[in-house]
């Protein structure tokens, strides 16, 4: 009998599969058991009195446009995300100065992930 943890739709489960040589194996209920999914490490969060700059989807980071210190100018592009093959500018939603950058070219990044901050 071997284990295997595996995963469908987001949810975690423990299986157990019996081996079986030259044959088939007998055909019975799943003893399929939810399995406590670890938490999501915590979002970190844009510095006090700073606009925080998510990403709106899931996706990869392409380019890098904003180095922290820059003044940026509201809807100047910060980042570019690759998303469903399609690049998305990332752009300021406020002019001022960059506090953060918080990716890198050729990361992925979740919805609502900070990317940079504005102060």
């Amino acid at each position: 009998m071997k284990r295997f943890n595996i995963t469908v739709n987001g949810k975690a489960y423990d299986v157990a599969v019996e081996e079986v040589d030259g044959g088939t194996a007998p055909v019975s209920a799943p003893a399929a058991a939810p399995v406590q999914a670890a938490a999501p490490a915590p979002k970190a969060a844009a510095p006090a009195g700073g606009t925080a700059v998510n990403a709106p989807m899931p996706g990869t980071i392409l380019d890098v446009k904003a180095n922290v210190g820059d003044t940026v100018a509201e809807g100047q592009v910060l980042m570019v995300l690759e998303a469903l093959k399609m690049e998305n500018d990332i752009v300021a939603p406020k002019a001022g100065k960059v506090a953060s950058i918080n990716v890198k070219k050729g990361d992925t990044v979740n919805s609502n992930d900070l990317l940079a901050s504005i102060q």
